[in-house]
């Protein structure tokens, strides 16, 4: 029953547009040959530009989306390895103290090394500086000894008179020396 409403309305319309298209110059054969040119315009258009221009925009559009994706990626990669080169900065920053504590370690070890050896060189020195004076002490003392029995040889001849035989300047040089000794 609609349908039948719809197509009077439309009966009753279509002649109205006819008196309407007359009016105007419209002529019916020219516009429907148009119609059918800018149909097949449209459809040439659609399939040969419009389609692949849609093709391109959906493929750039994935690109897009695929760079945008691995812009994240590459973020979150960028984050771990910012976090893995703080990580090793922190753990060769930790192994250069230790290097640096167990070189200042080794410097105390050898400094103490070397002031012990300083130590007992200087204590060798002293005990033969001391040995090599003890010696020339009683080098000395030796040829004090028969200088000043010498002399008191001489002295005493001199003193006495008397020429004195070996015996007596041994002697005199033995009283003498136990004297000084």
């Amino acid at each position: 029953m609609m349908c039948a409403l719809a197509f009077q309305a439309v009966a009753e319309h279509g002649a109205e547009a006819e008196g309407i298209a007359k009016r105007f110059g419209v002529d019916w054969p020219h516009l429907l040959s148009q119609i059918v040119s800018f149909g097949i315009v449209c459809a040439v258009l659609y399939l040969l530009a419009y389609k692949p221009i849609l093709k391109m925009l959906e493929a750039r559009r994935q690109q897009i989306a695929s760079g945008l994706a691995n812009a994240k990626k590459i973020e979150a990669e960028l984050a771990r390895i910012e976090v893995e080169r703080r990580d090793v900065l922190s753990k060769a920053d930790a192994y250069g103290k230790q290097l640096i504590e167990e070189a200042r370690a080794a410097a105390a070890r050898v400094r103490t090394e070397e002031t012990r050896k300083a130590s007992a060189a200087a204590e060798q020195l002293l005990v033969r500086a001391q040995e090599t004076t003890e010696r020339e002490r009683a080098l000395m003392l030796a040829d004090l000894k028969r200088e000043v029995g010498q002399l008191v040889l001489r002295t005493t001849a001199s003193v006495t008179g008397k020429v004195l035989t070996s015996d007596d300047q041994r002697r005199l040089s033995e009283e003498t020396a136990r004297q000084l000794g």
